[in-house]
């Protein structure tokens, strides 16, 4: 069963970090222009808007290679409740075309990260199950 266990929070962690890590090649091509501007028309300081990079590259190899798999979930997390806040707030209590919640896509990485980071990164991980921040 434990074998189970730890496949399990392999597949989660793979897929929530090749998902995320995407976006963030796809931000590293595009630049930082466009975040670096949503987070200063919020009000924040601009410098913040590099974080992103910190939540969408750093982060997620953390995950895919399970090397502090809780703070890489941590802060997944933190950059999915940022992505929210600033992008998608005017969506957070609608439907899309098909039904479904607009955000479902960000709900599903805000959660996921959730689970991992209460769930640690299991044995297939080369921090391994033991240490308190994998």
């Amino acid at each position: 069963m434990q074998n189970a266990d730890d496949l399990g929070k392999l597949l989660l962690r793979l897929v929530l970090g090749i998902l995320i890590l995407l976006h963030g090649i796809a931000k590293i091509v595009a630049g930082p222009a466009y975040i670096v501007g949503v987070v200063s028309e919020a009000g924040l300081p601009a410098a913040l808007g590099y974080l992103v990079y910190l939540g969408e590259v750093v982060a997620p190899i953390l995950l895919i290679v399970g090397i502090w798999s809780r703070v890489g979930a941590l802060i997944i997390a933190g950059n999915m409740v940022f992505a929210i806040f600033l992008v998608h707030m005017k969506q957070l209590l609608t439907l899309n075309g098909q039904g479904g919640w607009a955000l479902e896509l960000q709900g599903m990485f805000l959660v996921t990260a959730l689970a991992i980071l209460l769930l640690g990164a299991g044995r297939f991980s080369l921090g391994g199950r033991g240490g308190r921040w994998n």
